[in-house]
């Protein structure tokens, strides 16, 4: 099947998808583009933007919902095993939750908003679960940049889902484990806080903390897989979907893993499933 753009361009959709991955691999231009495709800037600026929209319109419910296909009880368990045999005190954690602040360009209109004070930075904020075989199960947002990870995770409605579906194969509870930022629930665990900590208590953080910098290194795999995402000129509000190109990346950052693996995958010793299976 081919793409056809509201204009009548149309496009072979592994043209399209090529012209897609050029375009965020690396910073360029359009016109750096034509060389390579023989198509004038608009047609390309126009099969790109019209690719991207249908990978988001296709396939963003796969992260931005509770996908049974990767998050079901026998997987959760499974993810649990791993983690835990890599030396986390917790049985029962399934996966790691954090935010992930992305810099945009200063907007001309409700700059505060958007201000994020801790990061010093005018930015977008989501909120993502990473799962051990080096998956991004779940992922919210956007959000404006000044909003606290624990009420970003109230607007994710991601607690109701938890509560609702993570559940071990003999009804046990699953959770996330997340930094102190977030709080304490029976499917969402965090680091010991405040006050004196014992040294049981200074070990449990030390010993999540070493497998929780995990959802760390996805972060840094879509920063490296797409550079488009550092230039923070490119992103304008009201100029460009910026938080749909986000998910996107995402989506797309998953696809490679189902295919290569990470080094999340490869640290936990957990193959992700197929690409025909994850898209399926």
């Amino acid at each position: 099947m081919n793409i056809r753009c509201p204009q009548r361009t149309i496009c072979d959709r592994i043209e399209g998808l090529c012209m897609l991955l050029r375009r965020f691999s690396y910073p360029c231009r359009y016109s750096d583009m034509i060389s390579r495709f023989g198509r004038p800037v608009p047609e390309l600026c126009m099969i790109t933007n019209e690719v991207m929209d249908n990978i988001f319109n296709n396939h963003s419910h796969i992260i931005s919902q509770w996908n049974d296909d990767i998050l079901n009880p026998h997987l959760l368990q499974e993810y649990a095993d791993v983690i835990h045999a890599k030396g986390a005190p917790l049985e029962n954690c399934f996966g790691f939750i954090d935010g992930t602040v992305r810099p945009i360009a200063r907007p001309d209109q409700q700059q505060r908003i958007v201000y994020n004070g801790h990061k010093r930075v005018h930015s977008l904020k989501f909120q993502s679960v990473a799962l051990p075989n080096g998956l991004i199960g779940n992922m919210y947002g956007p959000v404006e940049g000044k909003k606290h990870d624990a009420s970003m995770l109230v607007d994710s409605n991601l607690l109701h889902e938890l509560e609702q579906n993570a559940f071990s194969p003999t009804e046990e509870p699953m959770c996330v484990f997340g930094d102190p930022a977030y709080p304490l629930r029976v499917h969402l665990q965090a680091l010991f806080r405040h006050g004196i900590l014992t040294p049981v208590m200074e070990g449990y953080n030390a010993e999540m903390s070493s497998v929780r910098v995990t959802v760390e290194w996805l972060f840094g795999d879509i920063i490296n897989d797409f550079k488009f995402l550092d230039f923070k000129k490119n992103f304008k509000i009201g100029m460009s979907s910026v938080g749909k190109m986000y998910l996107v990346y995402a989506i797309l950052n998953n696809a490679i893993t189902c295919l290569y693996g990470n080094s999340t995958s490869e640290f936990f010793g957990l193959n992700p499933p197929s690409l025909q299976d994850y898209f399926t």
